[in-house]
């Protein structure tokens, strides 16, 4: 039993399990406002809600496990990503393999669970999140392929309540891929002596430093301007509006403090956009709420 625990702990250590919270709060987002459009309700039920959670874990451990495997070669090599269970030592290839492929089967298998156009799409889906582990060995839209990967929620989330993708749908997943590139442009600010000498495509490796912090508030000011459309769009009344205020807040101060210091890339990365992303959510079920 303690090495099955460890062995776990390391797994879970492996995909950063406790990084879901990005995705987590923006597919619950997309199944409310479905909820109240198609049902005039907020609550879609536990069902939808548990196959939707497996769904987005096993898609989220695939896409980890599979960056991981692609960056062996990567990983071991660079200080900042040594100790990772993937080149450490503390997990075996075959291991890694197969965690990857039983994730992948696991999501296709509940897509096909939750309704046909989930199951039609769990595929292609899978193919986008995977192709994000290759594309920093040759594009510099590495990080616009990470936003996209994890606005795929979103339009899961809608499709899993409604069997459908709203126009609404698709202005919020274009915000989180604009939000998410953006903190990935920042976050990339640390690797960037690292992916010159690798030759490793990012955009602060390619544009410099002062042009990333540009490229960054310009991607969350995009993000912005398509969650106010998604707000326009879809059902939501004003509640939701003082959501993406203090959203747009805390996006201003995640880049004050990483302009500010370098060392600071790692709280704004993990803590101001975790939060982010719940406080969005909580205002959100508010506004269902209010209409009720």
């Amino acid at each position: 039993m303690g090495k099955l625990k460890e062995k776990i702990k390391v797994l879970s250590e492996l995909v950063a399990f406790e990084h879901t919270i990005f995705s987590a709060s923006f597919i619950i987002i997309a199944m409310i406002v479905s909820s109240n459009s198609v049902h005039d309700s907020g609550f879609f039920g536990f069902k939808t809600l548990i196959l939707c959670i497996i769904a987005l874990v096993t898609a989220r451990n695939f896409a980890m496990s599979f960056n991981r495997f692609c960056d062996r070669d990567i990983d071991i090599v660079n200080e900042r990503t040594k100790d990772r269970p993937s080149v450490d030592g503390r997990l075996s290839l075959p291991i890694l393999i197969g965690f990857c492929f039983i994730n992948a089967f696991l999501f296709v298998f509940v897509s096909y669970l939750i309704n046909d156009l989930a199951f039609k799409l769990s595929i292609p889906f899978l193919f986008i999140l995977g192709v994000y582990s290759l594309m920093k060995r040759f594009s510099y839209l590495s990080h616009v392929v990470l936003g996209l990967s994890l606005g795929l929620a979103p339009i899961a989330g809608d499709i899993a309540v409604s069997s459908n993708i709203h126009l609404w749908t698709i202005f919020l997943s274009i915000g989180v891929l604009f939000w998410v590139a953006g903190f990935d442009v920042l976050y990339s600010l640390q690797d960037i002596e690292y992916d010159k000498k690798q030759n490793l495509y990012s955009i602060p490796s390619r544009f410099g430093i002062d042009n990333s912090l540009h490229i960054a508030r310009i991607f969350h000011i995009i993000a912005v301007f398509f969650w106010a459309l998604f707000l326009e769009f879809s059902t939501t009344y004003s509640l939701a509006i003082v959501g993406l205020i203090l959203s747009a807040c805390m996006l201003f101060y995640e880049h004050m403090i990483v302009r500010k210091d370098f060392s600071n890339i790692p709280r704004a990365f993990f803590t101001t956009n975790g939060y982010l992303g719940f406080v969005f959510l909580f205002f959100i079920i508010l506004d269902s709420i209010v209409r009720i």
